[in-house]
């Protein structure tokens, strides 16, 4: 088969086949240095804004050049795995949590499928190397995303697409093996500041979220106390938060997604807030089980409980953190 041929063989086989594991889309990108992101992570940095997500700080040439992190690669094959509920969680008398949490904590879902996509690709062509990341490793992956075509980064940082919003995962193949690369699309995020305007904390500016004013930071990320002036303006927020992605127009075309490990606790759609503020050990372990909410155990639940609502106090408990998948991270 020529070189051409083959190229587009393997790329058409890819996508089909992610198609077939479920996810929403499937863009590539040729493995190359990250250029215009590399002063725009440095300036980040420099500034702070990453708070105490040290992390964000290591491995600087990594993140920007996959080919450190899989010898000879090739080709960065991005994947979006749609999250966004058909019924989402009770509001009314009810803390409220990001929907990305509502059920199984997404890296085991999607690192099984990247797995199963890249064992079949091996059987397909046979000897490839790469690797599979979601969200567990210095990848840029909104950047990734966005030079293969699934979107544009938006005002608020994440990842925007026409057809299906922002509620969804990102994932990465990162492949020794040359295909056809996708073209970028352009940004339609226009003259709306929707997302910038309704943040409480004033956390976003154009195309930039300062990570240490972020509530999701707060509430899952931040080690220390959460500051006493943000006191009254986490609009109940006790995981994540979602206001950013809620008050963007583009997600009027978000759908209900078709993950049965998604779904939330039975249990849980009857939670309000007098349930949240006497949660026990044993409800917490019932509930969250396999979810992403168990980062902040219990005691970090309880924190956030706490300063969001019922027990206001200029004191508070520490809580544990890991790299986690939302807007706090820049491109």
């Amino acid at each position: 088969m020529h070189p051409i041929n083959r190229r587009r063989h393997y790329t058409d086989w890819i996508k089909q086949e992610a198609q077939a594991l479920g996810f929403l889309s499937c863009g590539i990108a040729k493995a190359d240095f990250l250029e215009e992101e590399a002063p725009r992570l440095e300036r980040w940095l420099h500034q702070n804004k990453h708070g105490q997500m040290h992390y964000m700080a290591n491995h600087f040439d990594k993140r920007l050049d996959p080919r450190l992190l899989v010898e000879g690669a090739k080709s960065v094959v991005s994947l979006l795995y749609n999250y966004y509920p058909t019924n989402p969680l009770p509001e009314t008398d009810n803390y409220k949590i990001s929907k990305y949490a509502y059920g199984t904590d997404y890296h085991f879902v999607l690192k099984d499928k990247l797995k199963t996509l890249l064992s079949r690709l091996q059987e397909h062509v046979g000897e490839v190397g790469g690797r599979a990341f979601v969200d567990s490793a210095p990848v840029m992956d909104k950047a990734w995303a966005a030079r293969a075509g699934l979107g544009w980064q938006g005002k608020h940082s994440n990842l925007l697409s026409r057809k299906a919003g922002s509620f969804f995962f990102i994932a990465e193949l990162i492949i020794d093996l040359e295909l056809e690369y996708d073209a970028p699309t352009a940004d339609y995020c226009g003259t709306c500041t929707r997302c910038i305007d309704a943040c409480p904390t004033e956390a976003i500016t154009p195309y930039e979220v300062d990570g240490s004013k972020c509530i999701s930071y707060f509430t899952i990320e931040l080690k220390e106390h959460i500051p006493v002036e943000m006191k009254g303006k986490f609009e109940n927020w006790i995981f994540g938060c979602d206001i950013c992605q809620d008050v963007c127009p583009w997600n009027r075309f978000a759908k209900g997604h078709q993950e049965p490990a998604f779904e939330p606790h039975p249990d849980l759609k009857d939670m309000r807030k007098t349930d949240w503020e006497e949660i026990t050990a044993e409800v917490f372990g019932k509930l969250f089980k396999k979810s992403a909410l168990k980062r902040t155990k219990l005691e970090g639940l309880q924190r956030n409980i706490q300063f969001v609502g019922y027990n206001p106090s200029e004191e508070s408990m520490s809580v544990n953190s890991k790299e986690s998948n939302n807007s706090t991270k820049p491109s």
